[in-house]
């Protein structure tokens, strides 16, 4: 690299990473009659990366993948800090934020192509306990395994669809343990990947996040999700080596509840479930498999200040879980709303493999 490459990208990088820490932020404490608190806490992460990109200079054809990528996080960065100014103004509601957030994956999607380049961003994609990890670092730096990173089975967010991530240190010499996630409703495997990447990275995880076959999941009647996660899950354990005693399902909102509805199946292939915000009718305890449920660990997260699903439906999803039999964890948080918490994630993998 030429020193002015390297200027450039020391000088758009902090507010590239900055940025996007601010998306992450707000997605975690989003919470609708605090939405201008929040924003006043994120302040204005967007001036510095607006003028630190019109510094940036020309770059050699040699670095023009690089400064797409770059390019590519910047403007995904700007353009959902734009949509949460907008939700501001007189007009906005909570669809305009959702919106705005949209772009935080698509940032993170740009940016992780850069990551086996620029050392900040390998660590930016660390849970933020880790990234001052010298031995972590040094053991993601070496070449990635042939079929890890980020892959896309079919059409990158299609229905039906599947996003995978296969951490980098991938050797198959041992079993890796196995989390599916599965996004909210009207959402896509391909976005909510990201929720999980940075500590399936740092911990050793397979991940898997399908895309649901209609606009949700299928949370009555007709059932065509369930069969196709199986299938997604035949096509991974085909190619690699899954521990077939830690398969994690987990997921958000109407995701979670569909783990509920899938994972309570005498058939169902995971040994370990855990809904996330999700809603919950004592109906489905009453219905599961009686076999399945015995000693089945599962582990409820759900935030106080929810105002889509209120917490009384996870602690009588706790009770009647419980009462059927099942092993359960239940983790109340008194500052989260409809949000998913990110810092759920090492406590679940922890969890997972008994702790």
């Amino acid at each position: 690299m030429s020193d002015r490459m390297v200027d450039d990208i020391v000088a758009v990088l902090p507010p590239l990473l900055q940025g996007l820490e601010a998306l992450q932020f707000v997605a975690r404490n989003l919470h609708p009659p605090a939405f201008d608190a929040v924003m006043e806490a994120v302040g204005q992460p967007e001036l510095a990366l607006q003028a630190a990109r019109e510094n940036v200079g020309a770059w050699p054809e040699d670095f023009a993948e690089l400064r797409h990528h770059l390019d590519a996080a910047s403007d995904a960065v700007l353009a959902g800090i734009a949509g949460l100014r907008i939700a501001q103004q007189p007009g906005g509601d909570i669809t305009t934020v959702f919106r705005a957030l949209r772009h935080a994956p698509r940032a993170q999607e740009a940016l992780y192509a850069t990551v086996a380049r620029l050392p900040p961003v390998s660590s930016f994609f660390l849970p933020p306990e880790l990234r001052e990890d010298v031995a972590l670092a040094e053991r993601l730096a070496q070449p990635a395994a042939e079929g890890t990173g980020v892959i896309h089975g079919g059409e990158p967010g299609a229905r039906g669809s599947f996003a995978l991530y296969v951490p980098e240190t991938y050797t198959p010499d041992r079993a890796w343990p196995l989390v599916v996630a599965l996004h909210g409703g009207s959402g896509n495997g391909r976005a909510f990947l990201w929720s999980w990447l940075a500590d399936a990275r740092a911990r050793g995880a397979i991940l898997i996040a399908p895309t649901a076959v209609g606009n949700t999941w299928a949370l009555m009647g007709d059932d065509p999700d369930t069969p196709n996660i199986a299938r997604v899950l035949d096509i991974v354990q085909s190619r690699y080596n899954i521990d077939t005693s830690r398969q994690l399902l987990t997921g958000m909102s109407d995701g979670g509840t569909f783990c509920h509805v899938s994972g309570l199946r005498a058939d169902s292939p995971f040994t370990h479930l855990a809904p996330v915000s999700a809603t919950f009718h004592p109906l489905m305890a009453q219905f599961a498999d009686a076999d399945r449920l015995r000693g089945l660990p599962i582990h409820l997260t759900h935030g106080r200040l929810d105002w889509m699903f209120p917490v009384q439906t996870a602690r009588d999803a706790r009770d009647a879980l419980t009462v059927a039999g099942a092993n359960v964890t239940y983790r109340e948080l008194d500052d989260l709303s409809h949000c998913y918490p990110r810092e759920i994630n090492s406590v679940l993998l922890d969890w997972l493999d008994g702790g």
